[in-house]
């Protein structure tokens, strides 16, 4: 596969084994991932069984573990920061929304803050505080920030939890826009198949302690441009492998 210079990196996961003086056992060890550029990859499973670790350590926040994580080659703590979208927005209070992008990354102007924040259809917003917000408005103000930080590489924690089902899909087509034009690489942390099945190409189920991966599903049809049924199909077949129960797709 040719690689286009705006495609986001290619990871390349490979622990040896990551601890935690609370668990008697590694929560990762000889866990190896390859992640093709510009692809957009669900990780699905139980609490705890590791996925936001292993997305902090893909951003090179985490750095205890043996083994390494390559961002184009560079070992993640030394590549640029991942573009992050947690499960809360975190927006700083006193801030307007276009001060919050440029607050983790004051090189972006003005302009550059305006127009992300018109990507992810907060035109008119700029000026507003997070308490002027819905909750739906801050995710969208959050996702902005991330790109602002690194649109080539995106890595989202559980970023629709807690957010009805109808916030959720407008959300979802914010995000599938954004990744259409963009083309970052995004690793999508979810617990609901029905989110895997809407934007990702791939999705990885992992289970047990060490976790592993006990499913790895690649889909033709693009995110976005798949039929109700097929996305149901997609997510039965995750909460089958994942053992939970799945919902009708919308």
């Amino acid at each position: 596969m040719t690689t286009l210079t705006n495609a986001g990196p290619r990871l390349e996961i490979a622990i040896e084994a990551k601890d935690f003086d609370s668990l008697a056992e590694p929560l990762l060890s000889r866990f190896q991932l390859t992640i093709e550029p510009s692809s957009v990859v669900a990780l699905v499973g139980p609490s705890g069984v590791g996925k936001s670790t292993l997305l902090r350590m893909i951003g090179g926040i985490d750095t205890g573990f043996s083994g390494s994580v390559l961002v184009d080659g560079v070992p993640a703590s030394e590549a640029p920061p991942a573009g992050f979208v947690f499960q809360d927005a975190r927006l700083l209070p006193w801030l307007t929304a276009l001060d919050n992008i440029r607050a983790v990354r004051p090189e972006t102007s003005e302009a550059e803050a305006t127009t992300m924040l018109m990507r992810v259809g907060l035109s008119g917003y700029a000026h507003a505080y997070p308490h002027e917000l819905s909750g739906g408005m801050q995710r969208r103000v959050a996702l902005a920030r991330a790109f602002s930080v690194n649109p080539r590489l995106l890595l989202l924690d559980e970023p629709f939890v807690s957010l009805d089902r109808t916030l959720v899909q407008e959300m979802e087509q914010v995000l599938l826009s954004l990744i259409e034009t963009s083309r970052p690489t995004v690793l999508l942390v979810t617990h609901l198949p029905e989110d895997a099945a809407m934007l990702a190409d791939r999705a990885l189920v992992l289970a047990g302690r060490p976790a592993r991966i006990v499913a790895d599903y690649r889909f033709a049809a693009p995110p976005g441009q798949r039929p109700r049924i097929e996305r149901e199909h997609i997510a039965n077949q995750i909460a089958s492998a994942a053992e939970i129960p799945a919902r009708a797709a919308t």
